[in-house]
């Protein structure tokens, strides 16, 4: 997975931050903590790792509930436009579904038209009531 996050990171025009056996260890940090910080749903294609989604919960959503944000969705470029994302995106419906969330969030970059246009091509729409803000630089 640590492998896969480098590649994201690429794609994102960023260099990826660390030798492979420290971000390796970053991510069992973040997904096998006590309590975890985050989840990860994996889509494997055999032995090689073909994309993941990365999420977290939120409360409180609508009502008192409970959402799932989904923060990273991911697919390799050798598996893309294979159905990957959409079984990552199925997955996380069902895990939402059964933890009683009352919906599924995310976001997109505005320079990143191929994620806008999967999200579209599964009948969902960009919410244009909401802005993203971001916080840096916390220490």
């Amino acid at each position: 997975m640590a492998a896969l996050c480098a590649e994201l990171d690429e794609f994102y025009g960023d260099a990826p931050q660390g030798t492979p056996p420290a971000r390796a260890a970053q991510v069992r940090a973040a997904l096998f903590a006590d309590p975890p910080l985050a989840c990860a749903l994996l889509a494997w294609d055999g032995p090689a790792l073909a994309g993941f989604a990365s999420y977290s919960f939120l409360w409180p959503a609508a009502g008192l509930t409970t959402s799932l944000y989904l923060k990273e969705l991911y697919v390799a470029a050798a598996h893309r436009r294979g159905g990957t994302g959409k079984l990552l995106m199925d997955g996380l419906y069902r895990i939402a579904a059964d933890r009683q969330c009352s919906r599924v969030e995310w976001t997109t970059d505005t320079s990143n038209p191929g994620a806008q246009a999967f999200y579209e091509s599964l009948s969902v729409k960009p919410l244009p009531t909401k802005i993203f803000y971001r916080a840096s630089n916390l220490s």
